[in-house]
């Protein structure tokens, strides 16, 4: 039995992890607490494996156990605030075109978050509409509304020179 339950869990974990991975890092940009986020989720969801009804929707759960991970994180975090700091000195050296990218993450911050996060988990965790509306808890109407209202927000807002394939 444990057997069968822990190599059960151990093909989730080597499945989704890369996945899981990207998502987080993608909220949060920083790798260790991106890994911090996806141990998280995989302890919770261990920790509650022998409860789950349909191991088939197991991908939509740990989207969902790492969506609400992310949000406790931000509970608990307190900022910290630098009095002087010459903003022209800060460079990000990731991003291969960076205008481009500023203006996405410029529009995607404008974005209101059901929108955003809606748009992010179809286009990085390539989930449908319907799966989105179970990890956001809301109906599958309401998912395909703020997924289409985001793409269109995006567009107008960089007057469609970013495609939203670039989001990653």
């Amino acid at each position: 039995m444990f057997r069968t339950k822990r190599s059960e869990f151990d093909t989730l974990v080597r499945a989704f992890s890369p996945e899981l991975f990207r998502y987080a890092y993608w909220m949060c940009r920083n790798r260790s607490t991106a890994e911090d986020l996806v141990q998280e989720t995989f302890a919770r969801a261990w920790a509650a494996w022998g409860r789950i009804r349909d191991p088939g929707a197991a991908k939509n759960w740990l989207y969902t156990i790492l969506r609400r991970e992310h949000a406790r994180l931000y509970e608990r975090k307190q900022l910290e605030l630098v009095d002087e700091q010459d903003l022209d000195a800060i460079e990000d050296e990731r991003l291969d075109a960076p205008a481009v990218a500023i203006d996405l993450r410029r529009a995607l911050a404008a974005l209101p978050g059901g929108y955003r996060d809606a748009l992010l988990l179809q286009v990085i965790g390539g989930f449908s509409c319907a799966e989105i509306a179970q990890i956001m808890e809301i109906t599958p109407g309401a998912a395909m509304a703020r997924v289409s209202r985001a793409r269109m927000a995006l567009r107008r807002q960089t007057d469609g020179a970013v495609s939203t394939e670039k989001i990653a």
